[in-house]
């Protein structure tokens, strides 16, 4: 019992960890990559669909991304969700293809975005703790149903303790390299 609890918790919090990397992914530095794409939604005939889904993409130089929709009649949804977004970003369509030009990243725009990056690593920690908690709730419970010892229980606890922190570091380390790089000219 105690054991699926503990393994369940680590579980989460890998995946927790995996929504981090790729809310940081999502994070722009210098270089235009696909992966700033992955959260944006096109409306495409009615429904709201991931443009990962929609179009492939082409990266020519290193702030310039070359979007080709699947199906051309997506071209201005794809360049309307692209404008509404907030990247900063103007896209120009010429018939076939977006070609999106970022603007050169400003001293006060990065730091902007070491704001944000702090903020999703703050949303991830908070995250593993919750699980923390509920898997603490679960030993817990655990222990005052007979169905596990005293002692079983506080090992559990520790070995509980030792991942959350592992996993808080590895969300630290991944923040500071993030850090990094956006401030990186």
């Amino acid at each position: 019992m105690i054991e699926e609890t503990l393994l369940e918790a680590s579980e989460k919090m890998d995946k927790a960890v995996d929504v981090a990397k790729d809310d940081f992914a999502t994070v722009r530095t210098g270089r235009a990559n696909a992966a700033m794409f992955s959260k944006i939604t096109v409306l495409y005939y009615g429904s709201p669909t991931p443009l990962q889904q929609l179009a492939s993409f082409q990266n020519p130089e290193a702030r310039t991304l070359l979007i080709t929709p699947f199906d051309r009649s997506s071209l201005n949804d794809i360049e309307r969700a692209l404008r509404d977004s907030d990247l900063g970003a103007n896209p120009s369509n010429d018939g076939n293809v977006i070609r999106v030009v970022l603007p050169e990243l400003t001293q006060e725009r990065r730091k902007e975005y070491v704001k944000l990056v702090r903020t999703k690593a703050e949303d991830a920690k908070i995250s593993i703790r919750n699980i923390r908690r509920k898997a603490k709730d679960g030993i817990d419970k655990a222990v005052k149903d007979g169905d596990a010892g005293e002692d079983e229980g506080s090992r559990a606890e520790k070995e509980l303790d030792s991942r959350t922190k592992s996993h808080t570091d590895t969300i630290d380390e991944l923040l500071k390299r993030k850090e990094t790089e956006l401030l990186e000219v």
